[in-house]
């Protein structure tokens, strides 16, 4: 999408659409609807002049008949996703917090630390934007990077893998040498594979897999984790982070304020 003229913004926040049209409910128009920038600052134009956005199609099927029901499909979604090139678009924004990788931050280490980005659905956005700038754009941040950027991200079926083809491609110029820092990604796709009670598998349960690694990355070696997704994955992860602090000997609370307070 061409940005207006001026517009700017940051990794980790949103852009407010208002789609065209009047909801025919009441005959105003309708409300604006928040999507979740998927780009770096730059665009993937790196011209500074786009944006990319994190669009899911809602669609609602009948449970009875097994049919799509037009009349409740999202309105401002589907426009988004049928629209045609050169359509306009009106948009306001950006709005959100900011989501920094440690460069940003001020981290004078950045180049080295380990970034976990923990993520479910559409919560991969902001993500995207990391990695684009650490392996697949041309930027200072790709050059300089030698830490390890590992993604866990959960969806609901494969189907649901945003930007696979980009992970793909992080791993293929990985295994050909060209970029300093490593890629790893581990998937918790919860209706297609199973944690190690025969459950559900949920990135929670990916977390307590690699507790080993998790912590070491965290407590030893300065690592910084991110999360972001609907606020209702977060108490799994919490409990599960608390389970295997305990299994360690550690109190949960005190390692949750050292790594906040140490900006991690």
């Amino acid at each position: 999408m061409q940005l207006p003229k001026g517009m700017h913004y940051i990794e980790g926040q949103s852009l407010s659409v208002i789609p065209p049209g009047v909801n025919p409910e009441n005959g105003k128009k309708h409300k604006p609807r928040l999507y979740s920038i998927a780009s770096t600052r730059y665009g993937d134009a790196l011209d500074g002049q786009t944006v990319s956005l994190c669009v899911r199609r809602a669609v609602y099927t009948d449970p009875v008949t097994g049919m799509e029901d037009p009349s409740k499909k999202g309105v401002c979604s589907n426009f988004l996703c049928d629209i045609e090139t050169g359509t306009e678009v009106q948009v306001a924004g950006p709005v959100g917090k900011t989501m920094l990788l440690p460069q940003d931050a001020g981290d004078k280490d950045w180049a080295n630390k380990d970034i976990i980005m923990v993520a479910t659905g559409t919560g991969i956005a902001p993500f995207r934007g990391f990695l684009r700038r650490l392996f697949l754009e041309n930027t200072v941040a790709r050059h300089m990077y030698q830490g390890t950027a590992w993604l866990v991200l959960g969806v609901p079926t494969t189907g649901s893998l945003l930007y696979q083809d980009e992970w793909d491609q992080i791993l293929h110029d990985q295994s050909q040498g060209k970029n300093s820092g490593t890629f790893k990604a581990s998937y918790a796709v919860s209706r297609e594979m199973q944690n190690a009670q025969g459950g559900k598998l949920y990135v929670q349960d990916v977390l307590a897999e690699h507790a080993d690694e998790l912590f070491h990355k965290l407590l030893n070696e300065g690592a910084i984790m991110y999360f972001c997704g609907l606020k209702g994955m977060m108490p799994g992860i919490l409990a599960a982070l608390e389970q295997v602090a305990t299994e360690r000997g550690l109190i949960w609370d005190d390692v949750m304020k050292q790594l906040k307070a140490n900006g991690q």
